[in-house]
């Protein structure tokens, strides 16, 4: 690794970090259902070589539920920030691209938006569609997508700002075409780049939610369920059924998040030459 530079070093701990994620990521989906079954006679044992993170109160093993929710919630996450990415692309392009009273428009909805606590805004959009995947979907690909549509709205008046655009419209590009070939190739890697950071925060708002009672039901696998089944426990002792999935969780995240900011590092020019 000596011999290698700080680029290179990026690119490789991206690539080693990605590999865990789709792992855990996969190893959750394919899961049987078998290995998330109850069973009496092994309710609520500490952990174990056979049972690294023990057992629930209904005798199911926590690691092999724990990987099962990851993925449920990874899903979630992945689907709602890919939402709220696109949402900021498009409210961006028409912000910056449109009237000043839709760029005033678009910035006031963003401060509206903003200015609520996004825990208590996906409450209130998810309880009001029922709650479950589809409400909670909804709740968090409605409140992620400001900080990106701000970064891009910005984006994308600096570059209209530049020479080279002025020139393609006086050789008669249509906008379009300047769309086309000029801003989309440098929005591609701010859309990369802000989706993976969005990912982590849409993950932690999906289990704070279904923690409190708002978000999926009960039978779901999902780690914020797991979580709040586990709060029965604490004061009997049963400190594993919180702490070891809670953990995982908290991993994850911060596994997720350190890949945004390494893929920034890899896409961003200033860095290319270190």
């Amino acid at each position: 690794m000596k011999r290698f530079n700080r680029r290179t070093k990026v690119v490789v701990l991206t690539a080693a970090m990605a590999v865990i994620l789709a792992a855990v990521y996969t190893a959750g989906i394919f899961l049987p259902g078998d290995a998330v079954a109850g069973s009496f006679l092994n309710a609520k044992k500490p952990p174990s070589w056979e049972q690294p993170f023990g057992t629930d109160a209904l005798g199911r093993d926590l690691l092999m539920r724990t990987l099962k929710g990851l993925a449920v919630s990874m899903t979630i996450g992945l689907a709602a920030s890919l939402i709220s990415a696109l949402i900021a692309v498009f409210v961006s392009l028409a912000a910056a691209a449109g009237s000043k009273r839709l760029d005033a428009f678009v910035n006031w909805v963003i401060d509206l938006v903003m200015s609520v606590p996004h825990t208590i805004l996906v409450i209130l959009i998810s309880f009001a569609m029922g709650r479950g995947v589809r409400g909670l979907l909804a709740g968090i690909a409605a409140t992620h997508w400001c900080s990106l549509a701000r970064l891009l709205r910005a984006e994308v008046l600096q570059l209209r700002s530049q020479q080279y655009i002025a020139v393609s419209r006086k050789l008669g590009k249509t906008s379009g075409w300047i769309f086309a070939h000029h801003l989309l190739p440098h929005l591609i890697p701010q859309f990369f780049v802000g989706l993976l950071l969005l990912f982590p925060h849409a993950v932690l708002h999906e289990a704070s939610v279904s923690f409190l009672g708002f978000g999926l039901p009960p039978e779901q696998p999902a780690i914020g369920i797991i979580l709040s089944e586990s709060m029965r426990y604490i004061s009997a002792g049963m400190w594993w059924q919180a702490v070891l999935p809670g953990l995982t969780l908290v991993l994850i995240v911060l596994l997720v998040d350190r890949l945004g900011d390494n893929l920034r590092m890899v896409l961003d020019p200033h860095s290319a030459q270190e």
